[in-house]
């Protein structure tokens, strides 16, 4: 009898987990270095650039050619250039494949020429997402032509950086590169010509020792990680702690191995005010 009083009732239940509704794949990114979550469409209004913490997130070429180049208009030099396996370098064929499908990129760098602030230009981005900017033949050839176009031209030269150092699965052929366009750089600039490098996050390895700090003037956004050997590696070779900020763009600026260090909403006016202070005016030309 007690067990019918206290007999429990059935009720109607409530599932415990309700279905999770599904966000839209790139509908918000979140800050990696403060944690503040953002809207993608306000944060491509600010440049991707954290409201929060000012950490500049990294932009891929087309991003950046959008951002700098007047109406993102560019005239894009060796477009179908690709690259291949010489070495036959096991699995690097299928790398390269899949690089190229999720990049939307055939290599790691665009060139062409457009205009910055109405000045004639000739440009050549590289992006982290094609094998994290790695440097292999077809970057360092489509460098290297860009360079030698700007010298026709007799137009300045930009160039912008981002890369995790030489390709390896190129081995030789990639080190080649590094002589190569530095090579090029030094026609360029014994002719009179401009060159403006612009290091973004991360500059590392053979585009560092080679064409990234060679510029008439080497630019930088704000944290850019610039350097050659990597922290942990340089750490265990001399045995010391380094700084917190070793090898960002703040730290290198203060050694002297920068220009400016320039936050991305101000990169295309500065751009534009070195261009003009050495365009040479026509009518100065003539004496005018």
């Amino acid at each position: 009898m007690f067990k019918d009083l206290f007999h429990k009732k059935k009720y109607a239940t409530i599932p415990s987990e309700r279905p999770k509704r599904d966000i839209p794949e790139g509908l918000m990114n979140k800050c990696p270095k403060c944690g503040t979550i953002h809207f993608s469409k306000e944060l491509e209004k600010s440049l991707k650039v954290c409201s929060s913490c000012g950490h500049h997130f990294r932009l891929n070429a087309w991003e950046r050619i959008q951002m700098i180049l007047d109406d993102g208009a560019i005239t894009e030099y060796d477009a179908d250039m690709v690259s291949e396996d010489p070495l036959e370098f096991p699995g690097y064929a299928t790398k390269l494949e899949q690089q190229k499908k999720n990049s939307g990129l055939l290599d790691g760098v665009i060139t062409g020429e457009g205009k910055i602030g109405g000045f004639p230009v000739v440009v050549a981005v590289m992006s982290f997402d094609f094998f994290s900017g790695s440097m292999g033949s077809v970057v360092g050839e489509k460098i290297t032509r860009a360079i030698e176009h700007a010298m026709v031209k007799e137009v300045p030269l930009l160039i912008f950086s981002t890369s995790g150092g030489a390709r390896m699965q190129e081995s030789i052929l990639s080190l080649m590169q590094m002589a190569k366009t530095s090579a090029a750089l030094a026609r360029f600039q014994s002719g009179g010509g401009l060159y403006i490098s612009v290091l973004t996050d991360p500059t590392m390895g053979g585009v560092t020792a080679s064409f990234a700090m060679l510029g008439d003037y080497n630019l930088a956004e704000p944290g850019a990680l610039v350097g050659f050997a990597g922290r942990i590696v340089i750490e265990q070779t001399i045995r010391q702690k380094l700084p917190d900020n070793f090898q960002t763009a703040e730290f290198n600026l203060q050694h002297g191995q920068l220009d400016k260090v320039v936050h991305r909403k101000e990169l295309k006016s500065t751009l534009t005010k070195l261009l003009d202070m050495h365009t040479v005016r026509e009518e100065l030309s003539h004496g005018g």
